[in-house]
């Protein structure tokens, strides 16, 4: 027993489509893992149970919620995962945790315009109606609104530890300058650049890019900060249209900077991204595995793709026995 004598060991469950990355993180957490019990109903409606007894346990329901052009969409996986949740805690678990590393309509954070919908707080108010103790997600869009969203603990998972520990062996010759495609993200550049800097022994540069979005019209390429003659390492949360990050790409060429990394947690890579990011003079894309990535897709970009299972599984083995998650993010204490 790891949690103690009158504790069972944890389990981490999964629905469908999240077997592969569940068995990595379960692996690294030292959890059981096992696959939901699913059975689809006419008209549409569905039901998931787990295979195995919940009762007195620690549970981690890990899903990985993403829309397909073809298949099931954000809302069908949402629920499944909603109900799932809700059938654990009815079944006696111990803890609930949540683990979904992209978080959908995290974008919709705030009103735009009169009347809009608050996607972002929706969606934490159902995970805590199904009886979450705690939800776990990679690199939301904006930190603050999405720990402002929930009443139960919500965790946040930088990309910057799998970032570092990939540029710290890899790190171009000459100077490196971490760069923002907008000035939104400039919190999450300068916290990679301090990290990477004291793990490297430098001191890197930094830039952001003007961005500015009206009517759903994309504008702005004003770059802010010296990157002539720097390899610039573009970081954002996601990967959409790429419209954003060729932009920002096409700021740092007329800059002068002598190449162009990306890096984002999360692709989820519409169908014109391929050829915005392919005109982009790009030399690497960095993703994580929070989203699968079609195979035609992976074939026509520089992609490398950063395992998100040892980061997810350490997460919850910390959860679980106490340990510290800032220090494993790499976040102040």
């Amino acid at each position: 027993m790891r949690i103690g004598a009158h504790n069972p060991d944890p389990l981490l469950l999964t629905l469908a489509g999240s077997e592969t990355l569940g068995r990595a993180v379960a692996e690294a957490a030292c959890a059981e893992f096992a696959l939901a019990d699913e059975r689809e109903f006419e008209r549409g409606e569905h039901k998931a149970r787990s295979p195995v007894s919940v009762r007195g346990r620690d549970v981690a329901v890990l899903h990985r919620v993403h829309g397909e052009v073809e298949g099931t969409s954000v809302n069908d996986r949402l629920v499944r995962l909603w109900f799932l949740t809700a059938s654990i805690r009815d079944a006696g678990a111990r803890s609930v945790t949540v683990c979904t590393p992209y978080l959908p309509y995290a974008r919709k954070d705030r009103r735009t315009r009169a009347r809009d919908p608050l996607g972002c707080r929706y969606v934490a108010q159902h995970f805590e109606a199904a009886g979450a103790d705690r939800i776990v997600v990679v690199e939301p869009h904006e930190l603050a609104a999405f720990e402002n969203a929930f009443r139960i603990e919500a965790i946040a998972l930088p990309l910057a530890p799998l970032l570092l520990e990939w540029l710290a062996s890899r790190a171009p010759a000459g100077p490196l300058a971490i760069v923002s495609p907008d000035v939104g993200g400039t919190k999450r550049a300068q916290r990679l650049r301090e990290l990477l800097g004291r793990r490297l022994g430098l001191e890197l540069g930094f830039a952001f890019v003007e961005k500015r979005r009206a009517g759903g019209v994309l504008s702005g390429e004003l770059l802010v900060g010296e990157v002539a003659g720097a390899t610039c390492l573009l970081l954002d949360d996601l990967i959409s249209s790429g419209s954003t990050l060729a932009r920002a790409a096409a700021a740092c060429r007329k800059g002068g900077a002598r190449a162009v990394w990306i890096a984002a947690a999360h692709p989820l890579f519409l169908p014109e991204a391929v050829g915005m990011l392919s005109g982009a003079a790009v030399e690497r894309i960095l993703v994580t595995d929070s989203v699968p990535v079609a195979a035609a897709v992976a074939a026509q970009l520089p992609l490398e793709t950063l395992a998100l299972g040892p980061y997810l599984g350490a997460t919850l083995d910390r959860v679980w026995r106490g340990g510290s998650v800032s220090e494993l993010a790499g976040l102040p204490e």
